[in-house]
């Protein structure tokens, strides 16, 4: 959870709130949507479209700072009488920008236009997240906040399936029949619409208001902030915790930003030439469920063993398998079964190693006096590994090509495996530095 609460502050439910499961998967569901929409439909969007490589990777990497960053202003939301209504807003803002960028595909300075609006959808929604969490923690118990964590991976990963999978696929059917521009106007069309009419679903269906604040003024909020950014970096060893964050994705960055454009890519350039309906249905279907039960058995694997003896086995499945795109680039098969069960492989390596390293913030960099917050601070810097790694991505690959690429990429993960020798894996004491 992002927000900044304080945590003797405990969630009271509104009498009048109606049941969670009117409310949570739907809430995240639109969390989810305009943050796929910004991380992998808007790159898809952009290679069908002929922008380069490069530029792909580095305008849809400085989007991502919206989420590096949204920790900082995560308190002065608990300045606003309403989370509801922040997230109603914010839900109906991101859905007009989305919308907007329909018409502006249709328009001489698409590009910048394009850029611009995804901007104002990332930053809606990265505050979006703050808020949503914070209404959830808010209008919840605790028993009923592990009650539904379930419903809320499921639906934010169902957003991932509807946008990679079904719209995706939607745009690849149009583009054989209106052509790129007018296909992903209709995508993006759609996309803004569900997220807008979430918003006014929401309107109707969250609870309203619970006053769990203490009245704090703007500049209370500010001292809590500099005293919570304060005590993350007095931790003991964070410095070296930061750096095994930031490198901890830096293959992964590269490998999410460059994999789904070299199966685009025309074979004559090395790529596997094929077509955006079969990019949408092996990253939207079986890539996404192979993800998905590589998550649950990591988790799994984890608590069985421990983060500190598991660490170094969840690293490596989640690079090795990067080596399937090297191999695709090197053999460039034609057999479309083959490719989706290479990459279901690589996703479930992704989806089983990623585990490792939301624990390790959550055990080992957040407790303390401030554990939400430097939970949000910790995800900030695992954001920021992830941009800047995708940011450089395309310069990389067009400098080396795809197979020197992606043999590049799994060199990458030799760093952030030389760390685990030397960062402190073991998780902090529950309770250690909280309030008296």
């Amino acid at each position: 959870m992002d927000s900044i609460r304080p945590d003797h502050l405990t969630p009271v439910a509104s009498p009048q709130a109606r049941h969670p499961l009117a409310w949570v998967p739907t809430l995240y569901l639109a969390q989810g949507l305009p943050f796929y929409a910004v991380a992998l439909v808007a790159g898809l969007m952009f290679k069908s479209m002929g922008v380069p490589n490069e530029q792909i990777a580095r305008w849809t990497g400085v989007l991502g700072l919206a989420w590096v960053f949204k920790a900082l202003w995560s308190p002065f939301l608990e300045l606003a009488a309403s989370k509801k209504r922040v997230v109603v807003v914010l839900q109906v803002a991101g859905g007009i920008a989305l919308a907007a960028l329909a018409v502006a595909l249709q328009l001489p300075a698409w590009f910048a236009l394009a850029i611009g609006l995804l901007a104002v959808a990332a930053l809606a929604s990265s505050t979006h997240d703050i808020a949503a969490d914070g209404l959830y923690i808010a209008n919840l118990s605790e028993r009923q906040q592990c009650a539904y964590a379930g419903w809320q991976g499921a639906f934010f990963n169902g957003a991932k399936f509807l946008s990679l999978g079904g719209l995706v696929i939607l745009a690849g059917f149009l583009e054989q029949r209106i052509g790129p521009p007018a296909a992903w106007a209709t995508v993006f069309g759609l996309l803004g619409a569900l997220l807008a009419g979430l918003g006014l679903y929401h309107a109707w269906a969250l609870p309203g208001a619970v006053k769990t604040g203490t009245g704090a003024s703007v500049r209370g909020t500010v001292d809590v902030l500099v005293d919570v950014v304060r005590a993350f970096f007095a931790k003991p060893g964070i410095w070296m915790g930061i750096v095994f964050i930031l490198l901890f994705r830096l293959a992964e960055g590269q490998v999410q930003t460059i994999g789904p454009l070299f199966l685009r890519d025309a074979r004559a350039v090395g790529g596997l030439g094929l077509s955006t309906q079969e990019v949408g249905a092996i990253y939207g279907t079986a890539g996404t469920a192979a993800f998905l039960v590589g998550s649950i058995l990591g988790g799994w694997f984890t608590s069985r063993v421990g983060l500190q003896r598991a660490m170094l086995v969840l690293i490596l499945a989640m690079n090795v398998p990067n080596l399937v795109f090297w191999y695709l680039s090197a053999v460039q098969p034609e057999n479309l079964a083959f490719v989706t069960v290479a990459l279901s492989a690589e996703m479930f390596g992704y989806g089983f190693g990623f585990v490792g390293m939301i624990l390790f913030i959550m055990q080992v960099i957040a407790p303390g006096r401030y554990q939400t917050a430097h939970y949000a601070l910790g995800s900030g810097f695992m954001q920021l590994g992830f941009v800047l790694s995708k940011v450089v991505s395309g310069d990389i690959q067009h400098a080396l090509g795809y197979r020197h690429f992606f043999l590049w990429v799994v060199l990458s993960a030799l760093p952030v495996l030389v760390l685990t020798r030397f960062v402190n894996m073991a998780p902090a004491e529950p309770g250690l530095g909280q309030r008296r």
